[in-house]
């Protein structure tokens, strides 16, 4: 199948067939953010093991356009299995590459993804302060927030 609009054939695997789609019951961390430009909001619940800090399981629930859900679902899949350390290295350009590219107009999504994991973990250590955040964590949270502020 020739690529539709610019998306790649694994953008649309995703969208057609999201992984990891819901919202998980009592979970450990939850993210949410948007775009208030385009409209897109995203929203990650997950569970960590508290003794390896391996993200156990993953979901989504997206609002949004393919690129997003799609950005969603493969940054559940990469994170998945993945100590909070490792997960803290993984970002849009991550997603953007497993995807197999994005357009240029669509790039936005996978920052979102990348933002949505961050605010997840973040989450995390604030329902448990008596673990300390992990300065990767730390930086790119405040990065997050100066640039929600911007907005």
């Amino acid at each position: 199948m020739q690529p539709t609009l610019g998306y790649s054939e694994q953008v649309l695997e995703h969208f057609r067939n999201p992984q990891n789609t819901g919202e998980l019951e009592d979970p450990d961390g939850t993210g949410e953010v948007g775009n208030p430009v385009c409209g897109d909001m995203m929203r990650i619940t997950l569970k960590v093991d508290d003794e390896s800090e391996i993200i156990q399981d993953i979901k989504f629930k997206t609002f949004g356009c393919g690129a997003a859900i799609a950005s969603s679902s493969v940054l559940t899949e990469l994170v998945k299995g993945k100590t909070i350390r490792e997960a803290l290295q993984i970002t849009n350009q991550d997603v953007v590459d497993e995807l197999g590219g994005l357009p240029s107009i669509k790039v936005h999504c996978s920052v979102l993804a990348e933002q949505a994991i961050v605010a997840a973990l973040r989450d995390y250590y604030d329902q448990h302060p008596e673990k300390e955040i992990p300065p990767e964590l730390a930086k790119k949270a405040q990065t997050r927030e100066e640039t929600e502020a911007q907005h």
